[in-house]
């Protein structure tokens, strides 16, 4: 499955990239499947989602849990907390 994925504020940082397209493997089906396979891809991607308990995700511009399937997203995006203020 082909993914847009865009990162948002230190996630954006720790990655060093706003986004990027990937072919994501067949047994990666859910967000949370995604963090996973994303965190192993080096120190970047490890540092950006080393707890991905914190990390809020959008599908298609639409806020979803860890659990969301992907099946038909076109564009996932990762940011952090949000604080008000």
């Amino acid at each position: 499955m082909s993914l847009e994925l865009r990162y948002f504020a230190w996630v954006r940082e720790r990655i060093g990239s706003p986004g990027e397209s990937l072919d994501v493997p067949g047994d990666v089906t859910t967000v949370g499947d995604l963090i996973s396979w994303l965190a192993n891809k080096d120190e970047g991607y490890a540092a950006a989602f080393a707890e991905p308990d914190i990390i809020r995700a959008a599908i298609d511009h639409e806020h979803v849990e860890h659990d969301a399937a992907l099946a038909g997203a076109k564009e996932v995006a990762f940011f952090p907390p949000m604080t008000g203020g």
